[in-house]
């Protein structure tokens, strides 16, 4: 039985201006124990995936379960399977951050779970926060009691929405190490995130929606060694020879260019050193997860892993 499965699940909106599709047949399964990211730019539908999950929305069509729960005719049974931290900050500014987890335990019928929530505390960071009222903590503390409200009631599957958007590395290193615990002892996380280094670490296996549609689903391994080229990385102030500058990614100083071998390597450095570009910090390895996430969202979308090999 797997953790989560989605089964031929579509949402139409209706609005002003007609009808608009944010899913369209996604179907795949999360097994249990597994480590999952869902990718895709904003607007690909995660977030629609996520709340039909959570039973925040209904699905148009097709059916959803949690650890074999039906999240509509089995709604209860299905949400107590689950632990959901959202990204949007959201707490209650009366209550300290042990009472506030108190009470999330008791929307889920658990009693006297100190001990597990001492755990909790100690493992997020938040040990000397605990009699602290909410409205006293930072952004990123808050965060971190999101992520305790959600594990609170140990559910067997945990899903993380952009869980680090905008937090430091502090937090982002706490809360794997915590996560990644939980999932090594069996917990099941489905996480969602833009932070692409992330999910190449974490992940299992990872899918990918592009405009409402599943484009890819592979194991993190499979979709990285797909890619079988080199990645020339450098920093540079100068302007890119026009035969190099589109098929370079550009981030302030940073250049990546692809090549599919030693060769395509020293061309693509006289072709640089011929056109003046001062190049410092150069760096040459392996594509990784960015660039096939990129490369996916440039194509049609062909869930296949000979589609995912870059051209030059």
């Amino acid at each position: 039985m797997p953790a989560v499965s989605f089964q031929g699940v579509a949402k139409t909106y209706q609005g002003a201006r007609g009808a608009f599709r944010a899913l369209d047949g996604v179907s795949f399964d999360i097994a249990q124990g597994e480590f999952f990211g869902l990718l895709g730019p904003n607007g690909a539908g995660k977030t629609t995936l996520i709340s039909i999950l959570a039973g925040l929305a209904r699905a148009t069509e097709g059916r959803v379960k949690v650890m074999g729960h039906d999240v509509v005719d089995d709604y209860a049974r299905a949400r107590r399977a689950l632990g959901i931290v959202p990204q949007e900050l959201v707490f209650d500014p009366f209550f300290s951050v042990r009472e506030c987890l108190r009470i999330q335990s008791g929307y889920f019928g658990v009693k006297d779970n100190d001990d597990w929530i001492d755990e909790l505390l100690a493992g997020l960071g938040l040990a000397d926060k605990a009699h602290a009222n909410m409205r006293q903590l930072s952004g990123g503390m808050k965060r971190r009691v999101l992520v305790a409200q959600a594990l609170v009631h140990r559910p067997p599957v945990i899903v993380l929405d952009e869980p680090t958007a905008g937090v430091d590395v502090e937090l982002r290193q706490t809360l794997w190490h915590f996560v990644a615990q939980l999932n090594r002892e069996g917990a099941t996380v489905l996480l969602t995130t833009h932070y692409l280094e992330e999910a190449e670490a974490l992940c299992h296996r990872i899918g990918m929606l592009k405009t409402g549609k599943l484009v890819a689903l592979e194991r993190t391994t499979d979709l990285l060694a797909a890619t079988a080229v080199t990645m020339l990385r450098f920093k540079t102030d100068d302007a890119m020879p026009p035969e190099l500058a589109t098929q370079a990614r550009v981030t302030g100083r940073i250049a990546q260019i692809a090549a599919r071998d030693a060769s395509e390597v020293e061309t693509v450095l006289a072709r640089l050193r011929a056109a003046g570009v001062r190049v410092e910090d150069l760096e040459i390895g392996r594509a990784d997860l960015e660039d096939v996430f990129l490369n996916i969202m440039k194509t049609d979308g062909v869930p296949s892993a000979q589609a995912l090999k870059v051209s030059v």
